[in-house]
């Protein structure tokens, strides 16, 4: 279950990041439009239509991996001060109530929506000669199904959470483990051991029982010395 977990994530991720580049695109976009405008006396047609697209896409990619590492605005002035298996009951019933349905609204519509575009080859109107948007209103169902395939995975989570009272690790959490610091910590020495422990997220786990288990040790050496 940990590696469904954890291959959402990372599926939410590549989106994420893959996307984020259309900050760059977007910023190139405006700022030559912006030049040519003041200072060219040239405004283009098209700068508007390919912004919205370009801020479109990014805006229904990122929600997916916002998602992934729990981003999202919450309202949280009490829900930071509940234990996490109260969270997770919290999150839970609201997944069910409102993300379910929304999000399948969103991608079934999504879907109708690039349908149609697709059928009338669909360009942008704001101009003329607009860009097509028939690729832009495909992003909507896709866009769907990355959120709620993140939000069934979140979902897990809270009933992970709920049966544990612990929040079940994500893999951007996994992938920040500081590997050269548990190394020193369970002091091995032996470089086939160090690679064979530093080979999977399995083996992080093993190095960190280990580490745990040297600081039970050296509490106990430090209580029997007295």
């Amino acid at each position: 279950m940990e590696r469904y977990l954890h291959l959402v994530d990372k599926i939410s991720t590549f989106a994420g990041k893959a996307f984020a580049w259309a900050i760059v695109l977007l910023t190139g976009v405006v700022c030559y439009d912006v030049f040519a405008r003041y200072l060219f006396r040239a405004p283009t047609a098209w700068a508007y239509d390919f912004s919205y697209i370009l801020y479109g896409s990014l805006f229904m990619m990122a929600g997916a991996y916002t998602l992934s590492r729990n981003g999202h605005v919450r309202g949280d002035v009490l829900y930071g001060f509940f234990p996490p298996r109260l969270q997770a009951g919290l999150d839970l019933a609201l997944y069910f109530l409102f993300f379910i349905p929304g999000i399948l609204a969103l991608a079934y519509s999504g879907i109708d929506f690039a349908k149609t575009s697709w059928a009338l080859q669909e360009h942008s109107s704001t101009t003329a000669g607009g860009p097509p948007l028939y690729h832009f209103k495909t992003l909507i169902p896709i866009a769907g199904f990355l959120v709620l395939l993140q939000g069934l995975a979140e979902m897990v989570r809270c009933a992970q959470c709920l049966k544990t009272g612990e929040w079940p690790r994500r893999a951007h959490d996994v992938e920040e483990v500081d590997v050269e610091e548990l190394k020193k910590m369970v002091q091995v020495e032996d470089p086939e051991v160090l690679e064979k422990l530093s080979d999977t997220e399995g083996n992080i786990k093993e190095l960190e029982r280990r580490a745990h288990k040297n600081a039970i040790g050296h509490e106990d050496a430090k209580g029997g010395g007295r």
